[in-house]
């Protein structure tokens, strides 16, 4: 399945069904009194993020999505059944904005496993005659239509959840010290460009069997990556909520007289793209020291440690130095906080019907709006 980080859908909750006009009539009753049971309610359009999803390449395919509408009433007060509810699942991560008079607000931030957010609501079913008979009306011969069911066009977009997000420059590495250091096969290659796509590895703590570490591999960035050179924003965006990022140089890409300086490259373009993440805690690693001979190693270690920089120097291809650097991994996530949910930004039309909290704006509840 081809990865896709964004796309465009329509959501069109369920129409309410039409109340019933009927009047009771049996054997010896010529005349009974209104009996027109309700329509049913129409279903409603809910989102909900699954852990098993990795690409919204489905919502390419397929871009309107419409529940199903509330049934007619019937005669003998029968009430119309209510429409079944539309639960489109999407991969855990994903943002969702919709289009309001105000323009593109963020809907919901389904950053957490199972969290469910209704975006439309179905409309209530019409009612049946039998409401509507007073002391002055005994045979009323008209009910209520169904309401229609809201519509709202969306925008997804998703963005990796992970502890830990790989980046650096092309063929450093990342993809091979993944798939070292957890169950991920990414395509590896010995040339620049060989990951086009975040791949997810999971790294399972081998004294503790029931702690995990979800780690993104980000495709290699370039200088001009803020402005899109190399797709650099297509990728930028799925270390925007890591814990902490693994930045990887390979050795090949170290200079004698600036060694560090591949570093600071990438480090520039994630401050262009996005000021806070500049900021975010990097384990700074080398990589590909199995290409050069124990004594220039040993200078470029001398050298970090005069400088007072914490520099990992390993071989992901024959497994060096990854006890080290997988100790420094787990240590970081026992001590920075996972990712927040975003709340929502702007007001939505429904907002000013005094049925919605609006400090309810994560999707740990049912309904946000």
């Amino acid at each position: 399945m081809r990865f896709v980080d964004e796309a465009t859908i329509l959501v069109k909750a369920g129409k309410g069904g039409r109340g019933c006009v009927s009047f009771h009539r049996e054997k010896f009753v010529p005349r009974g009194g209104p009996d027109g049971g309700d329509g049913g309610d129409g279903g409603s359009v809910i989102l909900q993020a699954d852990a098993h999803l990795l690409s919204l390449y489905d919502f390419r395919l397929k871009h309107a999505y419409e529940a199903q509408n509330g049934q007619y009433g019937q005669g003998s007060q029968r009430h119309g059944k209510k429409g079944e509810d539309l639960t489109l699942r999407l991969p855990v991560g994903t943002l969702v904005f919709a289009e309001t008079a105000q323009g593109e607000q963020l809907f919901a931030d389904l950053s957490e496993p199972d969290a469910r957010v209704t975006v439309a609501r179905g409309g209530r079913g019409g009612k049946g005659n039998e409401h509507f008979k007073s002391s002055t009306m005994r045979a009323p011969r008209f009910a209520q239509p169904g309401e229609p069911g809201e519509e709202l066009p969306l925008r997804l977009e998703l963005k990796i959840l992970a502890d830990a997000g790989l980046i650096g420059l092309p063929n450093a590495g990342k993809s091979t010290l993944i798939s070292r250091i957890s169950a991920a096969r990414p395509k590896i290659g010995a040339y620049a460009f060989t990951t086009l796509t975040p791949n997810l590895g999971v790294m399972i703590n081998e004294t503790a069997p029931d702690k995990r570490m979800v780690i993104a591999d980000i495709p290699g960035l370039i200088e001009g990556a803020h402005t899109g050179q190399g797709l650099g924003f297509h990728f930028l965006k799925h270390v925007e909520r890591a814990r902490f990022l693994v930045h990887i140089l390979s050795i090949e890409d170290v200079d004698e007289n600036d060694p560090w300086a591949g570093f600071t490259l990438i480090n520039e373009e994630l401050s262009l793209f996005d000021p806070e993440l500049a900021l975010r805690r990097q384990i700074e690693v080398i990589n590909k020291i199995d290409l050069v001979d124990e004594q220039r190693c040993a200078a470029l270690k001398a050298r970090a440690l005069d400088e007072g920089k914490n520099i990992f120097f390993i071989s992901a291809l024959e497994s060096r130095g990854l006890e080290d650097l997988t100790r420094q991994l787990w240590a970081l996530q026992d001590e920075i906080a996972p990712h927040a949910p975003l709340r929502r930004t702007g007001k939505l039309p429904e907002d000013d019907d005094g049925e919605i909290d609006d400090d309810a704006q994560n999707v740990k509840v049912t309904y946000v709006r």
